[in-house]
């Protein structure tokens, strides 16, 4: 018989809530980080200056590739900017083994080098002699000094490719770039042209962070809005600030009236200080064991890669104080990582009787027999941890809009990323930590679903970083695209 109770369930919630006050003391905290990490660099959350020339005019036009390196996948895109807010797309999708996660780093350049071959190969036809910009979105944190530079600062989501911190990813890409040689026009076979002929037909433009591309993508389908978030592997935020105010800045020699799109890289905040967030002892482990102990921590309590293993671990905890699954072998449930977040959200929006999501899952995925209390015990666990993810991300968003006075009008907030688009309740939990922390003004702030914003955001300061320069974008015939 399952020993599991109404007051084991009443201990987690008390674990896993956030009051509004502490929500507001968080929000507090938040805050002055945003505004340490603007005055001066090498802080906590980085505040990086992303180099983004502004907010996108909606004149951009042309075709433009993207190659979009997430913490799960690799986008390949083709983007035609039609102008007034409106793009075609054609894109494929590579899935990245974990293997590739921690092997050398140029081999994963390589990869992406590869994939963009192959999908130029089957959709693709360009113009001899032109040369296709490239956006580049790289989802980790990377210090530039000019739009198609980056050196990246740290891996972030579960990448460790040893050979890469600290230096020019953007170069790196540049070198896997240069590996393929171009298909030769039979007037070239027998000249010099030939041999000229290295690399893919592209050039690289613009290096973007996943969350900076999806706020400039954003604002180009519709000019309100004025904050990207992605809550999905990893978590991030980016918003435009005035020069003025990026203290760091100052030699730089722009006008303090100007603008530049900054990439917060939040998933950091309170790693080093631990003065704010609330970490369980479930959180505690998942840092020690994770390959980046003490790092982007806010991260670990909020993205999609950990949710389900917080999870995991507290059921893993709870059958061996023999409070679960009694008389059954959960070696399945024991192996790290093996219980998706994606279950948490299946589980939560089960509406059953018998919670029959929860049945499935735990018989098929782990061959482990539940209760119906057990199956209870779970949904209301599930709820508790999405829910607690979903509340520290509005006091993220409320630092933001709070910091740059957006409160008293509609601010809207494009968020992409799984966890918002495929977890059910997220929005809701989203919502109602904003009016916690704000009361009714946090009605004020409207979010909705970025699609695409990544890969078209790339291909946009692509645009405009070539355009400021008066290069005429390249012309690529389009075949039907295989998507993939």
């Amino acid at each position: 018989m399952t020993r599991i109770t109404t007051d084991l369930a009443d201990e987690y919630e008390t674990m896993f809530t956030l009051t509004p006050g502490k929500m507001r003391a968080i929000v507090e905290g938040f805050k002055d980080a945003l505004e340490l990490g603007l005055e001066k660099p090498h802080q906590t959350v980085a505040m990086i200056p992303t180099y983004i020339p502004g907010w996108p005019t909606g004149k951009e036009t042309g075709d433009f590739l993207a190659v979009d390196l997430g913490g799960t996948n690799l986008r390949v895109c083709l983007v035609t900017l039609l102008g007034h807010g409106k793009f075609d797309i054609a894109q494929a999708k590579y899935r990245l083994s974990e293997e590739q996660k921690h092997d050398d780093g140029q081999k994963l350049f390589d990869f992406c080098a590869d994939c963009l071959k192959n999908f130029i190969d089957q959709n693709l036809e360009i113009e001899e002699g032109t040369e296709v910009p490239l956006g580049f979105t790289f989802s980790y944190p990377c210090a530039q000094d000019r739009i198609d530079q980056g050196v990246l600062l740290h891996w972030t989501k579960g990448f460790g490719a040893p050979n890469t911190e600290g230096r020019d990813v953007a170069a790196m890409f540049r070198h896997s770039l240069a590996k393929h040689v171009r298909p030769a026009s039979p007037s070239q076979l027998f000249s010099a042209d030939f041999f000229a002929a290295q690399g893919l037909p592209v050039k690289l433009a613009a290096i973007v962070n996943d969350t900076a591309g999806t706020l400039i993508a954003s604002h180009y389908v519709d000019p309100r809005a004025r904050i990207a978030v992605i809550f999905g592997t990893g978590c991030n935020a980016a918003y435009m600030e005035r020069m003025a105010d990026i203290p760091k800045m100052r030699s730089a020699g722009m006008a303090d009236d100007a603008e530049m799109a900054i990439n917060c890289e939040w998933g950091a905040f309170d790693s080093f200080e631990n003065r704010y967030l609330p970490r369980t002892k479930y959180d505690l482990t998942i840092d020690k064991a994770c390959n980046k102990p003490g790092e982007q921590i806010f991260e670990k309590l909020i993205s999609g890669l950990y949710l389900g293993e917080i999870f995991r671990i507290v059921l893993c905890e709870l059958k061996d104080d023999g409070l679960l699954f009694e008389n059954q072998d959960p070696d399945k449930l024991q192996v790290p990582y093996a219980f998706e977040t994606a279950f948490l959200s299946l589980m939560e929006s089960d509406q059953t009787d018998e919670l029959l999501m929860s049945i499935g899952i735990f018989s098929h995925f782990f061959s482990l027999q539940t209760t119906l209390a057990e199956r209870r015990f779970f949904r209301t666990l599930a709820r508790l941890i999405c829910r607690r993810a979903a509340r520290l991300g509005a006091c993220g968003i409320a630092a933001i809009v709070s910091k740059m006075g957006y409160l008293d009008e509609e601010c809207v907030v494009v968020v992409d990323g799984s966890l918002y688009n495929l977890c059910t309740g997220f929005s809701d939990h989203l919502h109602e930590g904003l009016e916690d922390i704000f009361g009714d003004k946090g009605r004020n702030i409207k979010t909705y679903h970025a699609q695409d914003g990544s890969g078209v955001g790339s291909a946009i300061i692509a645009a405009m970083t070539t355009q400021q320069k008066n290069s005429p974008a390249g012309h690529a015939r389009v075949y039907p695209p295989r998507q993939s």
